[in-house]
């Protein structure tokens, strides 16, 4: 497993303690000033930046498959069944189903917004998870280096055909959207995937998703 963080020592142990025994962890770190060395797993450094971060820490795994996720990411009901189910497919890459840990209807609004963009343009973003082989990761070419978009980069490079959903969800913590605002984050996401599938550089897309919101950890 390879977790991008930063600043991120607060959020991790929960999902540390689901993946306990169950593999290798390392954990991807762009310069985080806290704890985040002292949790256990091995600690690969990188830039920061999350397509840096994954790709490094993608660089130091030594297993046959690599499962990505997110620091404030936790796994549910019935993960560790569905990753055993899917390690018979290494030739399509898998995703968990996107879920949030929050009661409100904006939440589930959201969740059924990813789950359409999912089936109908088979764009899973990272939040959701990727579980692919090792083969298939380095044919494909790995993680880029980018500021933005690094996760929408990898999944078009895989394409429908080798993608696919497994059956539990990768619960994601909402604060992002409780802090920005339901409406206005998502239609900053939505911008600046439109802003990218026109063609404009992840590094001025990075500019723009970061101004005037404070940087989130993980």
């Amino acid at each position: 497993m390879v977790i991008p963080t930063w600043n991120a020592a607060h959020l991790l142990p929960p999902l540390l303690a689901q993946l306990k025994g169950v593999g290798e962890v390392l954990l991807a770190d762009g310069g985080s000033a806290d704890a985040v060395g002292g949790l256990g797993p091995r600690v690969v450094l990188a830039p920061r930046g999350r397509g840096a971060q994954l790709a490094a820490g993608a660089a130091m795994a030594q297993g046959a498959w690599l499962l990505f996720l997110h620091a404030d990411t936790r796994l549910g009901e019935g993960w560790a069944e569905a990753v055993a189910a899917a390690l018979g497919d290494p030739g399509r890459a898998h995703y968990f189903r996107f879920a949030l840990d929050d009661p409100s209807p904006q939440a589930r609004r959201l969740e059924r917004a990813v789950a359409w963009r999912c089936r109908w343009l088979a764009l899973p973003y990272g939040d959701q998870g990727l579980l692919i082989s090792s083969a298939l990761y380095d044919a494909l070419g790995g993680f880029r280096p980018m500021p933005l978009m690094e996760d929408v980069d990898l999944i078009r490079r895989i394409g429908r055909a080798r993608l696919a959903a497994m059956p539990a969800a990768a619960i994601t913590s909402a604060e992002r959207w409780r802090r920005d605002g339901w409406r206005a984050r998502s239609a900053r996401n939505l911008l600046t995937l439109g802003l990218y599938f026109a063609g404009v550089p992840p590094e001025r897309l990075a500019r723009f998703y970061q101004r005037g919101r404070r940087p989130a950890p993980g």
